[in-house]
């Protein structure tokens, strides 16, 4: 079988009512249209027209914008939260999650600059804002990117 050769199935398709043919024919004179108007004399109004007042589809405001699909979601670290750690710690995400200040592991971690770190640590994250690897090699620390 090819694309040529496709149809509708059998008995799915009807050939139109020819109407407006005289009155014998049961469909004559005002032809199903009724007596004078609007719609007896032209195809009628457009989808949607409500007689003149505002449609509805005015009345609503429109979609402002428009979402990115392929916006990163980070889970966002200050570096004054990284205080609770003990002096000379690894902190990794894990560590992070499990001290409550991250939410969740699927999601890449950047650490930012807000705050001062007082601890020595070696810090593993996904991304670093300048000012965090600045505060954190300031107090003898290390920045590794995972």
């Amino acid at each position: 079988m090819r694309l040529n050769e496709l149809g509708p199935a059998e008995g799915s398709t009807h050939r139109s009512r020819r109407v407006g043919r005289g009155t014998g024919s049961g469909r004559g004179a005002y032809s199903g249209r009724g007596s004078k108007g609007q719609k007896a004399h032209h195809k009628g109004v457009r989808l949607g027209f409500e007689g003149g007042q505002l449609p509805l589809i005015k009345r609503l405001p429109r979609k402002r914008g428009f979402t990115n699909i392929f916006k990163i979601e980070f889970n966002v670290v200050n570096v004054a939260s990284l205080n609770v750690f003990p002096d000379g710690a690894e902190v990794s995400p894990r560590e992070m999650k499990d001290a409550g200040l991250i939410r969740s592991l699927t999601r890449p971690t950047k650490v930012l600059g807000q705050g001062n770190l007082e601890k020595r640590l070696s810090v593993l994250a996904d991304h670093f804002s300048v000012a965090a690897e600045e505060k954190i090699k300031a107090a003898q620390g290390t920045v590794r990117k995972s």
